[in-house]
């Protein structure tokens, strides 16, 4: 990358764009509607279980201008939500700001692991273990979402909603690969724990993006 190119990039105003669709949301609060997502490469979190390996390394993706991708986005619906790899690695100010100017709605997706960046109308947070929530993304959260993998992430998903608002919603989602031995122990303890709520991948069940 030339010495231009990565000062736009660390300045927010070009990005590694891994990939962009407009799908039906499949997770978490908004589950089933409409939206345009924009998939920014480039994270550290090391999710062992990630399924999106391949945007780890942001030097495989295009740098790309905010403004190319603000203008694909406007072109579908109203709301973007903004996902990774970690799209708080990079300076979201750039890029929400044109979006909203485009009048779309922002969401993001994040694990938390950077201090925030951007314009938001949806926080998603979704702390991992390897690398936990700055404490502005607490403050931030509209949703908590949690992945559970084993029956001890339970105790990790309490630890994380005590450092939450009141006001936000929590959610439990079983990790796919696991889905078949840990929905049954999720669907047990949102019974028996009602603040908590079912994420399901339901993108992946109807077989879209």
């Amino acid at each position: 990358m030339d010495t231009v190119t990565q000062d736009l990039v660390n300045q927010g105003k070009m990005l590694p764009l891994m990939e962009e669709f407009y799908t039906i949301q499949g997770e978490g609060f908004h589950t089933g509607t409409a939206a345009y997502f924009i998939r920014v490469g480039g994270c550290d979190v090391g999710c062992h279980w990630c399924d999106v390996k391949e945007s780890w390394n942001a030097d495989l993706h295009p740098p790309t201008s905010i403004n190319t991708i603000s203008e694909a986005a406007s072109k579908h619906g109203k709301t973007v939500v903004v996902t990774g790899g970690e799209p708080l690695m990079w300076d979201m100010e750039p890029l929400t700001t044109e979006l909203v100017r485009a009048g779309m709605k922002v969401h993001i997706e994040t694990s938390g692991a950077y201090e925030p960046s951007g314009h938001w109308d949806w926080f998603c947070l979704s702390p991992k273990k390897t690398k936990l929530p700055v404490d502005k993304a607490y403050e931030l959260a509209d949703e908590l979402k949690m992945i559970i993998y084993n029956k001890h992430d339970f105790e990790f998903a309490e630890q994380q909603a005590a450092k939450v608002g009141a006001k936000t919603h929590l959610f439990l989602q079983p990790e796919w690969s696991k889905r078949e031995q840990v929905t049954p122990l999720i669907v047990d303890y949102v019974m028996n724990n009602p603040k908590w709520r079912v994420s399901l991948q339901t993108h992946k069940y109807l077989n879209i993006p």
